[in-house]
């Protein structure tokens, strides 16, 4: 990754954009479409990529690098299923010290990059008691509990308005489409409200029966800025939680990450064909 040099004024974040994508054009002659960002259990979905290209994050510049065990941390283009994809695996959250707005700079890249459709996954806990581990939730809002907005500060005025709308932050249509391709596969899927909360710590129970009470049936540490940057570009949305865990208290155990990784291990078999069939018709809905 380029050092700056600390004589010399910073460059300003859509300047960093700017040089961050053409870094990344100079290395790459495909014009991606959809833009994915792979949480626990779906970051091997890059691997089924073609006329592939990976570049590390550290040789992005200004690019925001994962400090977490199990997540990698470099930015995947390609084509999968015929569709120009370019993919996060690995990504950062704001409970590791960074930034808000440096969370959501991976979005104004991919976005210079040409994308129009976002695909977030992300492993959660199940606030909702009927949730249970390995199921699937499509998101269908959010509550940004993190404390924070990744808007705060100077407005990108040619990315988007000053005060974006969020009463769509995750596309009808394509929740539509998820039930359609989940139901030609005899898979069963759950809707529901995403939490994200700030972490590491994973939640109290007292603040799962909170969370259950302000309407939220997953709970987790990611997703929401991403989301809230892709809404201020103009992308598209879509989102899924894998139900990894029972949320503190439902159930009369402690909580480890280990438990997670396994369980979005297991759901590798059944989740991978829905969402490469999802992602095929993303390409043919490009808007």
């Amino acid at each position: 990754m380029s050092m700056l040099n600390p004589h010399l004024p910073s460059p300003s974040l859509d300047e960093q954009v700017r040089e961050a994508t053409a870094a990344i054009k100079a290395r790459v002659d495909i014009n991606p479409e959809l833009g994915l960002i792979l949480g626990s259990g779906l970051g091997f979905l890059a691997d089924h990529f073609e006329d592939v290209v990976s570049i590390p994050y550290q040789e992005i510049p200004h690019f925001p690098l994962s400090t977490i065990v199990g997540h990698e941390g470099s930015l995947v283009i390609g084509t999968l299923d015929g569709v120009r994809c370019v993919c996060m695996k690995g990504r950062v959250h704001y409970y590791e010290g960074y930034p808000m707005a440096r969370l959501a700079f991976p979005v104004y890249v991919m976005r210079g990059l040409g994308i129009h459709t976002l695909l977030v996954t992300n492993a959660a806990g199940g606030v909702n008691p009927d949730f249970n581990v390995g199921d699937v939730m499509v998101i269908e809002d959010h509550l940004n509990l993190l404390g924070d907005n990744p808007l705060r500060g100077p407005n990108l005025d040619h990315f988007g308005p000053r005060f974006p709308d969020m009463s769509y932050g995750y596309q009808r249509e394509l929740m539509s489409l998820w039930d359609k391709e989940a139901e030609s596969l005899g898979l069963s899927l759950r809707r529901g409200v995403y939490a994200a909360m700030l972490g590491p710590s994973y939640e109290t129970p007292a603040e799962i029966r909170m969370l259950h009470r302000m309407g939220a049936d997953a709970v987790g540490m990611s997703t929401v800025p991403e989301v809230i940057i892709a809404n201020h570009c103009g992308i598209r949305v879509t989102g899924l939680s894998l139900i990894t865990n029972k949320a503190a208290g439902i159930l009369d155990q402690p909580l480890t990450h280990e438990e997670v990784k396994e369980a979005a291990e297991q759901a590798k078999a059944s989740l991978a064909p829905l969402v490469r069939q999802v992602i095929s018709q993303l390409g043919e809905e490009s808007p």
